[in-house]
């Protein structure tokens, strides 16, 4: 992870500890636990919604269909040269 190893984690553990308290760090882990799922669910939804945009624009499912045909052909191909 990032280039660090266990000796550098406990540092950095050790020093958050000092920093923050032992009472502190459990709530800050669940608030950056909360952020990254939040930010995971957030990248979901746009991702999503790309893919519905790109689903509206003229021409996509035609070259969807002739993509999927292609592979098709390729597979009939590759089966009969065998």
């Amino acid at each position: 992870m990032f280039g660090l190893g266990t000796p550098e984690l406990m540092v950095i553990l050790a020093i958050a500890f000092l920093v923050f308290g032992g009472k502190k760090l459990p709530e800050l882990g669940s608030g950056l636990g909360k952020a990254v799922s939040s930010f995971k669910k957030g990248l979901r939804e746009v991702e999503d919604s790309g893919k519905e945009l790109a689903q509206e624009v003229p021409g996509v499912k035609e070259i969807a269909a002739v993509k999927q045909e292609v592979e098709n052909v390729k597979t009939l191909g590759g089966t009969l040269s065998k």
